[in-house]
């Protein structure tokens, strides 16, 4: 029996896939008519890659990970 859930977790376990963070929108890529909106969202995804990456460089833990990136994004956009 141990045998079978055993068999089944590692099925499990390799069948999941990686998760891979979103690619960066190219706004060169995009019709005209939405390019502008493209470089708003490239923008904004640029920011939080910093955030989190701010996150990753000061350890913050995974349950104080959302308040952190929330806190950052704010202070960028205060900033400008």
């Amino acid at each position: 029996m141990k045998q079978v859930i055993s068999a089944v977790a590692v099925l499990a376990l390799l069948s999941t896939s990686s998760a891979h963070s979103q690619a960066l929108v190219d706004p060169s890529k995009v019709a005209p008519e939405y390019r502008e909106a493209a470089e708003k969202r490239r923008a904004e995804q640029i920011r939080q890659r910093e955030c989190a990456q701010k996150a990753d460089l000061v350890k913050v833990l995974p349950r104080d990970r959302t308040d952190f990136l929330i806190h950052c994004l704010d202070g960028q956009v205060a900033k400008q």
